[in-house]
């Protein structure tokens, strides 16, 4: 699986897009940052798994972001969680690995 957080594949062209892809990070307490330490890796894992489902060759826009906050209504603690996003894409020639 290749992953580009540009719009291409190096040595590769975008064939077509399957779709847009994301996957979030377990929910943590919004003033600070996620609990896991490896969270990109988690979460970049669970975006690999989704685009190879899709029978995809790449993850092309890779973006990590902060999704929006909510309240837990049992502690009233605000909790937050982080979201990798791209689009799921075929490429028109494989790429050599």
């Amino acid at each position: 699986m290749f992953i580009s957080s540009s719009g291409a594949v190096e040595g590769s062209r975008v064939f077509y897009t399957i779709g847009k892809i994301e996957a979030a990070s377990s929910w943590h307490p919004e003033d600070s940052g996620p609990l896991q330490s490896n969270w990109r890796e988690l979460i970049l894992r669970e975006l690999i798994r989704k685009a190879e489902d899709l029978d995809a060759d790449a993850v092309v826009g890779l973006d990590f972001k902060s999704d929006a906050s909510i309240q837990n209504p049992e502690t009233g603690v605000r909790l937050n969680r982080m979201i990798a996003s791209g689009f799921a894409v075929k490429l028109s020639c494989a790429v050599a690995a």
